[in-house]
C-alpha cells in the first residue's frame, strides 16, 4: 500500500501480497481506528491488472468491513470488472459479490446457493467505480456507480447483527487496485 499520483490525483495504491495464494482472504489495506458496525461506506475504485496477471484474474476491488483484531473474520463486497462488459452471460451475472471470511467465500455461496450473493452491474477495468455499501445489522445493500437501486442486497451477512470491526480496502489476484475519496457514516 502507498500513495501514488494517478491522472494528476494523489490515490491509495493497493496490491495483494503474492504470498497469499488463495482467494477471498484478508488481502486488503486496513484502516486502523475505523471501527464500524452499521452505516454507510462509500470509495471510488480504480482496478488494472497487473503485468504478470493470471488468465482468470477479474480485476478484483472492492471493500471489507467488520473486520475483527486479528483478522480472522471479516464481511466483503468486490466487484469483478472484467466481467461488466465481457460477451459470457455467465460471467457478466457475477460481476459484484459478497462474501463472509472465512467460512463463506464465493466457492461455497456458487455451490450451495447459485446467484444469491452475486449480481450484474455494468463495468469494466481502468475506470473509476463508485461503490457505496448500507450496512445495518446483519442486512447490506451494494450500489454501484450512483444506481439509485442496489446491485446486490444481502439479508444475511453471516457474521450477524452484533459484529464491529475496521475497514479495509480489498484486492486479490492479479489486481493493482486504486482507492480515493473514502468516506464512512457510521450510525
Amino acid at each position: 500500500m502507498n500513495n501514488v499520483e494517478l491522472d494528476g490525483l494523489k490515490v491509495l495504491r493497493v496490491t495483494k501480497d503474492p504470498a497469499i495464494e488463495a482467494v477471498d482472504e484478508p488481502t486488503y489495506a486496513r484502516l486502523i481506528g475505523s471501527e464500524f458496525h452499521n452505516g454507510v461506506i462509500e470509495v471510488k475504485v480504480l482496478s488494472k491488472l497487473l503485468p504478470d496477471a493470471p488468465d482468470y484474474a477479474r480485476g478484483f476491488i472492492g471493500v471489507a468491513f467488520r473486520i475483527d483484531d486479528n483478522n480472522k473474520s471479516f464481511e466483503a463486497f468486490y466487484v469483478r470488472p472484467t466481467n461488466g462488459r465481457c460477451d459470457d452471460q455467465l460471467r457478466r451475472n457475477r460481476s459484484a459479490q459478497y462474501f463472509s471470511y472465512p467460512n463463506y467465500k464465493f466457492e461455497r455461496f456458487r455451490t450451495e446457493c447459485p446467484g444469491k450473493y452475486e449480481a450484474y452491474a455494468d463495468m469494466g477495468l481502468n475506470e473509476w467505480l463508485d461503490l457505496k455499501i448500507e450496512v445495518n445489522g446483519d442486512r447490506a445493500r451494494f450500489y454501484i456507480n450512483h444506481s439509485p437501486q442496489p446491485v446486490l442486497v444481502v439479508n444475511d451477512l453471516k457474521h450477524g447483527t452484533d459484529k464491529k470491526g475496521e475497514i479495509g480496502l480489498w484486492i486479490d489476484i492479479g489486481t493493482e487496485g486504486f482507492f480515493k475519496n473514502l468516506k464512512i457514516t457510521s450510525y
